[in-house]
This record gives structure tokens, C-alpha cells and sequence, in this order.
């Protein structure tokens, strides 16, 4: 009995915590949404009156992994070399921290499987982004087939 009116008063004093903190959540969980739609906003913004009307409509990134380099570097970059922003993913530590390719890669590529990554900008579309790391990570074990079928997508949508 005493086990169930000490649970009953933690879950009453969690609840009235939370009432109590309410007024002070909603606004800043309103202010964080809104900063990072403005955020969004912004990048793509940026990139459809910087990078698309001098024909730059791709971020590519790589790196000197010996599973990907060749073939990104003779298969995938010189289809798109004339029209792309190219990160080197080995280099980061040279990029320009605050460089709008470094800020649309930390914002699209994500925390997992960025590299290497193609995105394509479209003019008021959302970017599509072609991922190679899952399809490298079978041809490392000899499936060849994602990676191609991949290049091919990305054939399709230029």
C-alpha cells in the first residue's frame, strides 16, 4: 500500500512539473521549429540564386576510400564535373567551415551513410540525394549491381 501512494505522488509530482514547465517548452520547441525551417529555407534558397543560375545544380562528396575512390573519380564525377560544387570528404578539415557547400552537405547528407553522396538541386524542388555508401558496402562484398543501378538512376534524373 505504501509502494502504490508513493508511485501515485511521483507520477503526480512529474505531472504537475510538467504543467508547471509547459509555458516555458511550447515556446521554445515553437522557436526551434521555426529556426530550423528558416534554416532549410535559407540553404535552398541560397543554392537556387548562387549555385543554379552559374549552372551548378549538384553537390557531389567523396573521399580517398580505396572501396570508392577509382570509380567515383572515372564513373560518377566526370558525368557531372562541369555542373557540380565537389567536397572531398578526406579534405574537411580544409573546407570553409561556414561555405554554403559545407553547410547544404551537414544539412542533407545527414549523420549516416553521406558518403559518397550526389544531390541534384532542382529550381523550387526538394533536392534529390543519390547515397552510394549501402551500394559500395555490397560491392565490397562483390555485388557490383546497386552501385551501377544507382549510377543509372542518377543518369536518369540529369
Amino acid at each position: 500500500m505504501m509502494r502504490q501512494k508513493e508511485l501515485l505522488s511521483r507520477r503526480f509530482l512529474k505531472a504537475a512539473l510538467l504543467v508547471l514547465l509547459l509555458p516555458l517548452i511550447g515556446p521554445l520547441a515553437l522557436i526551434s521549429v521555426t529556426a530550423y525551417l528558416f534554416h532549410r529555407v535559407s540553404l535552398y534558397l541560397l543554392v537556387w540564386t548562387l549555385w543554379l543560375p552559374k549552372g551548378k545544380d549538384i553537390l557531389i562528396v567523396y573521399s580517398d576510400s580505396p572501396i570508392w575512390h577509382e570509380y567515383m573519380t572515372t564513373e560518377v564525377l566526370p558525368l557531372v564535373q562541369t555542373r557540380a560544387v565537389v567536397l572531398n570528404w578526406s579534405e574537411r578539415k580544409k573546407w570553409k567551415r561556414f561555405s554554403l557547400g559545407a553547410q547544404v552537405f551537414h544539412y542533407l547528407g545527414g549523420p549516416s551513410e553521406f558518403n559518397p553522396l550526389v544531390i541534384l538541386f532542382r529550381p523550387f524542388c526538394k533536392a534529390k540525394a543519390f547515397r552510394f555508401w549501402v551500394p559500395f558496402a555490397d560491392w565490397k562484398r562483390g555485388h557490383r549491381e546497386p552501385v551501377e543501378r544507382l549510377r543509372q538512376e542518377l543518369l536518369s534524373a540529369l
